[in-house]
């Protein structure tokens, strides 16, 4: 057994949990295409020559950008940030002020990774201005992932960020590439709104659309997709062209209290 390697940041819907599964459905090819790379558990837990990593967070690929650039420098300065005087709401919420006021990627860098790691259950959440709006989240010792970092710093050397759309991604696809996709969930509940959900700009035809950019990329010879979504009628029917589907229950990670955390059924399906 290879050791497996968590993420730096939290995420909601990380695929730590599931990258075992995923690695053993992803074919083999010469370079692993992530059009939502989200924490980048898929990355850090598969084995390509080469990585294209995208997300539309452009604080997520600067902060990815610069632990690949200047891993030493970056996390000497992101250590010094988790002290106790610095775990503190107003020294958080100072911080976050100074964030979505500043336009430094190497700043915004650091900040995003104190945010992420002081900040209520891991959320990543901005508001309509594009300001980052997450509040504190009072943990006893948030965590510096001081090894995490260096891994994915050390492996961010086969890899090239991207921010842009995943439209845009898909279209650099070419022979012996695989696409991993991890979009935004559908919802699972009935009452979960539609037009509430399409706010976080991944609504129903973007799904949608999700599926017919996998099924038009498979037209080159040699690159084939694997998308994971919530197991639904809906998925089962957008989904309903690709090759393979398969149907895994897991544990949902984002609650408070660990109790309640309900196990749900998730859907891989494979394009080749």
């Amino acid at each position: 057994m290879n050791k497996k390697h968590r993420a730096f940041l939290k995420w909601a819907g990380g695929k730590y949990g599931l990258s075992d599964v995923i690695a053993k459905m992803l074919p083999k090819g010469e370079r692993l295409i992530e059009p939502f790379v989200g924490a980048g558990s898929i990355f850090l837990n598969s084995d390509y020559p080469h990585y294209l990593l995208n997300d539309i967070n452009q604080d997520l690929i600067n902060l990815y950008r610069i632990l690949q650039s200047r891993p030493d420098e970056f996390i000497n300065d992101a250590r010094a940030m988790f002290s106790s005087e610095n775990n503190q709401a107003e020294v958080y919420y100072q911080l976050r002020k100074e964030f979505n006021a500043s336009s430094d990627p190497y700043f915004r860098s650091l900040v995003f990774l104190y945010m992420n790691r002081h900040g209520y259950n891991g959320l990543c959440r901005y508001n309509k201005s594009g300001g980052y709006n997450v509040p504190f989240g009072k943990y006893k010792r948030p965590y510096f992932p001081e090894d995490e970092l260096n891994y994915f710093a050390e492996k961010a050397q086969k890899a090239t960020f991207v921010c842009e759309s995943y439209r845009d991604t898909f279209a650099r696809a070419s022979a012996g590439d695989v696409i991993y996709c991890d979009p935004p969930y559908v919802p699972l509940s009935k009452t979960a709104s539609f037009t509430s959900y399409a706010g976080n700009g991944f609504g129903l035809d973007e799904q949608a659309d999700l599926a017919n950019a996998a099924e038009e990329v498979i037209q080159h010879p040699d690159v084939c997709v694997l998308i994971s979504n919530h197991d639904t009628i809906w998925t089962r029917k957008i989904y309903e062209h690709a090759s393979k589907l398969k149907s895994i229950q897991v544990a949902r990670t984002i609650s408070q209290k660990g109790h309640n955390r309900k196990k749900v059924a998730e859907l891989l399906a494979l394009y080749k």
